[in-house]
């Protein structure tokens, strides 16, 4: 059982217990839950035992199963997709995009959603056992902590592969994705073209840049230095590494805004009520509304994620480079393509700008696949495709029906799909 081949300890890793462990962030109850009892080939050349894919679906799979839609969730995103997290209690990250009546409508389609493989939202990750039939909670139970081996991109969407097979669908949809998750849409349509028929990456990029590899190394680093790290071994004392992680989430949220939108909302407004612990307030009399709002997510976000999961996905997020498989070739990835594409970003995106969706649609157009290309004039940064922004919603909406009806899909009262400009990367 558990991970056959080479794994890759963090920095400073602790040797391993057989203590009992305790879990170091909210655990969410399981409702759906698929166990894959064959070694899932990695790409470091090892093979992981007994994988656990936590998710959800939502609507229904209609008779021949051609109706199912993936959603691939970012960076630090979980299969709660449309309906409450059961850890924060907040509404699902795309609720109102996802549901009935939605830009993506669970009243026609059958939505999928899981936690990538490496996450802490029941997917095996760091935070699990390493013996896959151990429950997490189990007396001596041995977790994988900083011994989880290294994963790519690639590997996790193996792994939703399977899950797909396990539901009975040869052929998806659409695959739809934004930022991590336009990655594994993108990753989605090159391993497995044949069983994808419209793919939708949004807000994101074939390759991790130098100064996103950059910014996730600054918050690797706060996690490291943080004085409960004790070499990724932190649920030995019950102590998560918090401050560090609150830090790497501070830093992240940054990259997610643009400058109109903090702006917009901050501005130089200063509040004088102060905070516990060392704060600006604190040192300087006054904290500025920014800095306060930072706090905040940084804390919320510690609350719901656990430090090893989020080494690994933001080195699995580092690692990727779609072209790197093809020889450098970026169009190679998808020669022969029958997929649909609409590639999406947003004007103000500065983590993966327009320029780097364009590169995408350019690689497509290169070996003519359908592609289409938007982008979306907004002023809330990255983060754009989780708001409220009504130019992508029918973006979006009007991209699916008209996929629909190239795919013959038959809705009860679908009146046809409504046209989407075709948009050539220039």
């Amino acid at each position: 059982m558990g991970m056959r081949g080479h794994s890759h300890p963090l920095p400073g890793a602790a040797p391993r217990s057989h203590d009992r462990m305790k879990p170091s962030v909210n655990t969410a109850p399981q409702k759906d839950v698929f166990v894959f009892r064959d070694g899932l080939p990695l790409d470091n050349g090892g093979s992981l035992d007994g994988i656990r894919i936590a998710y959800r679906t939502y609507g229904a799979l209609n008779a021949d199963a051609s109706n199912a839609i993936l959603v691939c969730h970012a960076l630090t995103g979980d299969q709660y997709v449309a309906d409450p997290n059961p850890v924060t209690g907040k509404p699902g990250w795309w609720y109102g995009v996802v549901g009935p009546g939605c830009p993506i409508d669970t009243n026609r389609y059958f939505v999928i959603c899981s936690n990538v493989i490496g996450g802490c939202m029941g997917s095996t990750g760091p935070r699990s056992p390493r013996d896959p039939d151990m429950p997490d909670d189990a007396p001596g139970v041995e977790l994988w902590g900083t011994d989880f081996p290294s994963l790519t991109i690639r590997d996790m969407v193996r792994a939703q592969k399977k899950l797909i097979e396990h539901l009975g669908i040869a052929r998806l949809f659409a695959v739809i994705g934004g930022s991590f998750g336009g990655m594994q849409a993108l990753q989605w349509a090159a391993s497995y073209p044949d069983a994808v028929f419209a793919a939708i990456p949004i807000a994101t990029a074939s390759f991790h840049s130098a100064q996103n590899i950059a910014f996730n190394e600054v918050g690797r680093q706060a996690i490291f230095g943080d004085p409960n790290w004790n070499g990724g071994a932190y649920w030995r004392t019950g102590n998560m590494p918090e401050r560090g992680l609150a830090v790497a989430r501070m830093v992240a949220h940054i990259t997610y805004l643009s400058e109109q939108a903090l702006a917009r909302k901050f501005g130089r407004r200063v509040r004088r009520d102060g905070m516990g612990g060392e704060t600006a307030a604190n040192l300087f009399g006054e904290m500025f509304e920014v800095e306060s709002y930072l706090r905040y997510q940084g804390g919320a976000f510690v609350k719901r994620f656990d430090a090893n999961s989020y080494l690994t996905i933001t080195r699995a997020a580092d690692h990727f480079d779609l072209a790197e498989e093809y020889g450098g070739d970026l169009a190679a990835a998808f020669a022969g393509t029958k997929t649909r594409f609409c590639v999406i970003s947003f004007s103000s995106d500065w983590l993966y700008p327009t320029a780097e969706s364009r590169h995408i649609a350019r690689a497509l157009n290169r070996v003519a696949a359908n592609v289409s290309f938007v982008e979306v004039t907004s002023d809330k940064g990255h983060d754009a495709f989780l708001l409220d922004e009504p130019d992508f919603h029918r973006v979006l909406n009007g991209f699916l029906e008209g996929c629909a009806d190239h795919a013959g899909l038959a809705f009860n009262g679908f009146g046809g799909g409504s046209a989407l400009l075709r948009v050539e990367a220039s």
